[in-house]
């Protein structure tokens, strides 16, 4: 198990996650088509061609779910209860095919659960960058915690 438990965490723990991941045009195709977005922004060549992006803008929930996916095997992977909400959610940057992301994770905040006394909350900053260090998402993630078990 890779995640850490409640007990392990404290405010300004910070991680930068190591793997990277390059977008392809199969990622955004895949992506945008799977979820029901008709933007041409993200599907139709010349209509990109023709904003002021001149090219395909990779979808911004792709972007979203691979800046979370990233921070899962240093966060949270096995030790999480639930996602609670995610919270000040921005794009500053676009995505576009080729761009490489990485992303880093910092403990904002530590709360223990009322309703749970195996568990706690902490919240995550999350942030995405390019390969320019731009930051093209970032977040803040509330997640139910296990504690560690008693031995």
């Amino acid at each position: 198990m890779a995640g850490k438990y409640f007990d392990e965490w404290a405010i300004g723990d910070t991680i930068d996650h190591d793997i990277r991941r390059t977008v392809t045009e199969t990622d955004n195709l895949l992506f945008t088509t799977m979820t029901h977005n008709p933007q041409p922004l993200h599907l139709n060549a010349e209509a990109a061609k023709a904003s002021e992006f001149g090219q395909i803008l990779v979808n911004g929930t792709f972007t979203f779910s691979l800046m979370v996916g990233l921070s899962v095997g240093d966060t949270t992977l096995g030790t999480l209860i639930a996602n609670l909400g995610y919270d000040k959610l921005v794009m500053p940057k676009p995505v576009f095919i080729g761009d490489t992301l990485r992303a880093n994770s910092s403990v904002k905040a530590l709360k223990e659960s009322k309703s749970r006394p195996d568990a706690g909350i902490i919240t995550f900053a999350h942030q995405c960058l390019n390969q320019r260090d731009e930051i093209v998402c970032a977040c803040d993630r509330a997640a139910l915690i296990q504690k560690r078990p008693a031995s």
